[in-house]
């Protein structure tokens, strides 16, 4: 009893806190963010895909094979992102903010399903996170950030999201294109290693 007691306090304790940090972010409109914010959040899906795609095309313009693999594994991120937000959405099966509180503005006329965590910061971050870590220039790092972060606040403006599903989905996205990141190398590395015993081999 005293285990169900706390964890119930605890949930209420997180839900108020997600509330209080929404109000001040929802409430307060107006027509540039409205406008800014709502083609923020809209772009995400086709930036998330125009990033791969934009790499395999310079891959295959360079001839660079480099380039090409970058594109594969930065397709494989999104996707895998992709397929955990969406899980984690129907396992957790939260509503969203302005269906749970009638204070709350909606101001996306496209928002259905479920709110926790959220799928289009996922996408931004695992998207910014790809690009940074495979060209870490700070003329890439910090507009992809920027990019991503914008994307996070425009859901929470919408009133489609709490804080803890847009820092949730963050973590989602950015980690699943860490361990892209991760895997390619690994990968990588041991096409090398192979290459080095083939030559010593050969040699002998």
């Amino acid at each position: 009893m005293f285990i169900l007691f706390t964890g119930l306090q605890v949930n209420a304790f997180s839900q108020n806190l997600d509330i209080d940090i929404l109000k001040p972010i929802n409430k307060n409109e107006t027509g540039f963010k409205n406008k800014y914010l709502e083609l923020n959040a809209s772009s995400v899906t086709a930036v998330s895909i125009a990033a791969p795609v934009g790499v395999a095309i310079a891959g295959f313009i360079k001839h660079d094979k480099k380039l090409k693999q970058d594109a594969l594994f930065m397709g494989a991120s999104f996707l895998f992102s992709s397929i955990v937000t969406q899980s984690t959405k129907r396992a957790v099966n939260r509503q969203r903010p302005f269906e749970t509180y009638s204070f709350v503005v909606k101001r996306d006329d496209e928002s259905g399903g479920m709110s926790f965590p959220s799928g289009h910061t996922s996408s931004a971050f695992c998207t910014a996170t790809d690009l940074s870590l495979r060209f870490p220039k700070w003329y890439v790092i910090v507009p992809s950030y920027l990019f991503a972060t914008s994307v996070g606040w425009a859901r929470m403006y919408q009133g489609v999201h709490y804080p803890s599903d847009v820092l949730v989905g963050a973590l989602v996205g950015a980690g699943s294109a860490w361990l892209g990141w991760k895997a390619q190398k690994w990968i990588s590395g041991k096409k090398e290693q192979k290459k080095k015993v083939t030559l010593q081999h050969d040699r002998y």
